[in-house]
């Protein structure tokens, strides 16, 4: 009866787990569209529903607990558990970033803007939203080869941002009533590379759920092995 009681509570962390992960995963999409189009309206909307993100990471983080503290899990058991809070907290920061992005639409007024610059930010959030949603299906599946693939995507995220940050700094050089836009270009294009970054960790995160193993993803550096947890 414990036994069924647990596997059930297991499958709802993984449940709200993936329900907040998609939440994200729609904010990171809306934040972006709502700059590019000048949409505070939907600005707000992700500004918003980022309470319940966060409700959503103090549930998991206070079920978490309790399971361990009750269960007193081990193996395979306490390291999905381990996963989901560490994971949840990564899905809770890409979060935050994205209300950064919503926050600068808010704020930017009638500014020059470089459509060039915006077309390539609009294309970055759409490769990084890719991440996103690939990493909850890997997530789901607990299938490390997969993640390790999209870790690798992060390059590209960060050769977007390279690429948003030199166009960038050109355009403000060359007409510098596009300085205020261009900031804001620079600081958007960063946020969206964080949550790159933190697609990455998630990674790291279904790699050890799978393996054991805490593996810094993107290096040829191992962490080390969090095995002592799981005995």
């Amino acid at each position: 009866m414990l036994r069924s009681q647990f596997e059930e509570d297991l499958l709802n962390l993984h449940n709200q787990f993936y329900e907040m992960g998609m939440m994200v995963s729609d904010a990171v999409s809306k934040s972006v569209s709502s700059y590019i189009a000048h949409d505070k309206q939907l600005a707000k909307e992700v500004i918003d529903r980022d309470e319940q993100v966060n409700e959503h990471e103090v549930k998991l983080e206070k079920k978490s607990f309790e399971m361990i503290a009750l269960q007193q899990p081990v193996t395979t058991d306490l390291r999905t558990i381990i996963t989901v809070m560490k994971a949840s907290s990564d899905l809770e920061r890409m979060g935050d970033h994205a209300v950064s992005i919503a926050k600068s639409t808010i704020r930017v007024k009638g500014t020059a803007r470089i459509d060039q610059i915006e077309k390539t930010i609009s294309e970055m959030s759409d490769y990084v939203k890719k991440m996103v949603d690939n990493v909850l299906i890997a997530y789901v599946k607990t299938d490390q080869e997969d993640a390790q693939v999209i870790a690798k995507m992060d390059k590209q995220v960060n050769q977007y941002y390279n690429e948003i940050y030199s166009n960038t700094i050109k355009f403000m050089q060359d007409n510098p009533e596009t300085v205020v836009s261009g900031a804001d270009y620079l600081n958007v294009a960063q946020y969206l590379e964080r949550i790159g970054d933190y697609v990455t960790n998630i990674c790291e995160w279904i790699v050890y759920l799978a393996t054991g193993k805490i593996t810094e993803l993107n290096s040829n550096r191992q962490l080390g092995e969090l095995d002592e947890l799981s005995e």
